[in-house]
């Protein structure tokens, strides 16, 4: 066979096992790793633990957030709320004393349908299509804030000030935000990438944090979701968040 003809056939043969095999199974693949990570708040085992803030700075001392006292000023990932700004559409008058003076752990829902993404000019804030976690990319971030005009949570925090002041043991492994720079929970995708759990559910003493994958059938947060009521946080806005509370 000559040179010509070899490539002719070879050529195809390789267009064909790709045709067939190639994209089909890539994207076999690739639909076998989705993943889609969520958090379950157990807010009765989070009220057993009275005054706690473990999952708080766990979290905080992870990423580096600096210890501003300025409330115009603070930078939170991870935080407390009461019952109704954590949830004003599920609240009401007769709910139990315990649940109305408890302050909700809250933090970045992670939507599905996140606006934080939708607004953001520079794609500084993305969502991760192969687990879900709504990102920051703080070297592209302009410090424009339409992503915190955008989230209906609180959930992003801007740099009015430089952070290391406020910082007492810096953590060499995450960066250090800037001055200008917009920021928020990652949900540890740092070390969810690494086979670790988030350090907020690490640190939790009620275990009332559980971390899991949603589209696992066998794991904890669907096991749960399938046999616990549960709300999530301001649902008519249809952002979907990925951060359940049982109550």
């Amino acid at each position: 066979m000559d040179r010509r003809k070899f490539l002719k056939v070879s050529g195809f043969a390789s267009l064909s096992g790709l045709a067939v095999n190639g994209p089909l199974n890539a994207q076999d693949n690739t639909s076998e790793k989705i993943k889609r990570f969520a958090l379950i708040i157990d807010m009765k085992k989070c009220r057993t633990q009275q005054n706690c803030s473990d999952c708080i700075q766990a979290c905080h001392k992870v990423h580096n957030v600096p210890d501003i006292k300025n409330k115009k000023h603070e930078i939170k990932w991870i935080w407390k709320e009461p019952f109704k700004n954590a949830f004003p559409t599920q609240s009401h008058e007769y709910i139990s004393n315990e649940e109305k003076n408890t302050p909700n752990i809250v933090l970045c829902n992670h939507c599905d349908s996140p606006p934080c993404v939708a607004v953001c000019p520079t794609q500084a804030t993305f969502k991760r299509e192969s687990d879900g976690i709504v990102m920051m990319d703080f070297h592209r971030c302009i410090g424009c804030r339409y992503c915190m005009v955008a989230c209906p949570y609180g959930s992003r925090s801007f740099n009015w000030e430089e952070a290391k002041p406020y910082i007492k043991e810096i953590n060499d492994n995450f960066p250090v935000r800037t001055k200008g720079v917009v920021e928020k929970c990652d949900l540890c995708a740092e070390r969810v990438e690494t086979g670790q759990i988030p350090a907020c559910v690490e640190a939790c003493k009620a275990n009332a944090i559980i971390f899991g994958d949603l589209k696992d059938p066998n794991s904890e947060v669907r096991k749960i979701l399938n046999t616990t009521d549960t709300i999530r946080r301001k649902p008519h806005l249809h952002t979907l968040p990925n951060v359940y509370y049982i109550m």
